[in-house]
């Protein structure tokens, strides 16, 4: 059989199973992304039954929706309202990432790891997946609130830290110190690179705006939202970033633009069947085989994550004066890992800083906790008025 017809083989057996997975699970009232990750499992090449041939075009198709969600996100925001909490972003989110990466070499000293793979796994479980956070926050409707504001920003200075982490995990296993070095210039440089592509988007994009405006055409409209998102996502990319947070920083800036809730409509079909796409893929990467094998790992992992990382977020956001129950909010919605763990996981394995069985751990770990993070979810009351820092 050609590749290309087992490509779309798989894409059709995959679409399948997530519309009868995603059925059922709606039937029964549960979070529609439990479903996709569900299927996922059952057409993963790690399961036995229907299964999928290369998973590695699904993570590329992931991918999108991660950028379509962001850039959703930032289309949501205004830059005045991130500015409310800049100083529990940029502040806050160094000593929560330093805490959780803390943590996890603690925990290892006392299980009796190595000191590389405790500060390995301390920088795995400090990043919370922003996909699986901005999908809970979107559904809810509370991406506005003060809780959904502080964990968004949070999740874009981890972002930040994903790239310094992956330039300086690989410096933990070899005697070298040029790692600092190759951070300093990396950051220095994107930087750079891109503050003036911001500038001249804020310049030039109204205008552009406002031409294609002129033509009322909903096909036109489409597809400058699409060009607009990617082309953001990949200057960050070429410039050492993620995409996330080009396609974010695309969004924000339509946020001010009278045409920016109709493209965020335009694209919204196609962002959430990509999001799909992404949970189902979190699904295949999981092998159940080494559950029994590594229960013990498992079990430290999840509890670093749900516990440990709870404690943290708690701790920093009421540390900023925040009300106990956004605090509470916020520990709740970063106790979760998902795509940027899976990255520094695959660094600090190809370093030789963590053996395959931490690898297979972290896997397992991300599909527990967004279970867990999305039931916690289910359960919380809804977000109510707006509240802001008892001190500053």
């Amino acid at each position: 059989m050609a590749e290309s017809a087992i490509i779309f083989r798989d894409i059709a057996m995959v679409f399948t199973g997530a519309f009868i997975i995603a059925l059922i699970f709606w039937r029964l009232k549960q979070p529609l992304i439990l479903g996709y990750v569900l299927a996922g499992l059952i057409c993963s090449p790690l399961t036995p039954g229907p299964r999928i041939h290369d998973v590695h075009t699904f993570e590329l198709m992931a991918e999108i929706g991660v950028i379509l969600l962001m850039f959703s996100v930032g289309i949501e925001f205004s830059v005045p309202e991130l500015l409310k909490v800049k100083w529990v972003a940029l502040v806050g989110a160094p000593i929560g990432i330093s805490l959780s990466i803390g943590l996890g070499t603690a925990v290892g000293w006392l299980l009796g790891w190595p000191f590389a793979q405790g500060v390995a796994v301390g920088c795995i479980i400090c990043v919370a997946s922003t996909m699986v956070l901005m999908r809970l926050l979107m559904d809810r409707g509370e991406l506005s609130s003060d809780a959904g504001r502080i964990m968004v920003t949070l999740t874009l200075v981890e972002d930040l830290a994903v790239v310094i982490l992956t330039v300086l995990l690989p410096s933990l296993g070899s005697s070298g110190g040029a790692g600092y070095a190759a951070v300093l210039w990396r950051v220095t440089k994107a930087i750079l690179l891109l503050v003036p592509v911001v500038f001249a988007g804020w310049k030039l994009i109204p205008k552009l705006l406002d031409w294609v405006g002129k033509t009322c055409n909903d096909e036109i409209y489409l597809l400058l939202a699409l060009s607009l998102c990617l082309v953001a996502a990949a200057i960050t990319e070429a410039v050492g970033l993620s995409l996330a947070l080009g396609a974010f920083v695309g969004g924000l800036l339509l946020g001010n633009s009278t045409y920016a809730h109709k493209l965020a409509a335009q694209t919204l079909p196609i962002r959430d069947a990509f999001v799909a796409l992404f949970f189902l893929t979190v699904g295949m990467l999981i092998d159940p085989r080494t559950w029994l094998s590594n229960w013990k790992l498992l079990a430290v992992m999840v509890a670093l994550i749900m516990v440990g990382k709870f404690v943290v977020w708690f701790a920093v956001v009421r540390l900023f004066g925040y009300p106990s129950q956004t605090a509470l909010r916020v520990g709740i919605g970063l106790t979760q890992i998902g795509e940027f763990s899976f990255v520094l996981a695959q660094v600090s394995l190809h370093s030789g800083l963590i053996q395959s069985d931490v690898y297979n751990a972290t896997l397992a770990a991300s599909l527990v906790t967004i279970l867990a993070n999305a039931t916690l979810f289910k359960f919380m009351r809804p977000a109510t008025m707006s509240m802001q820092p008892v001190a500053a």
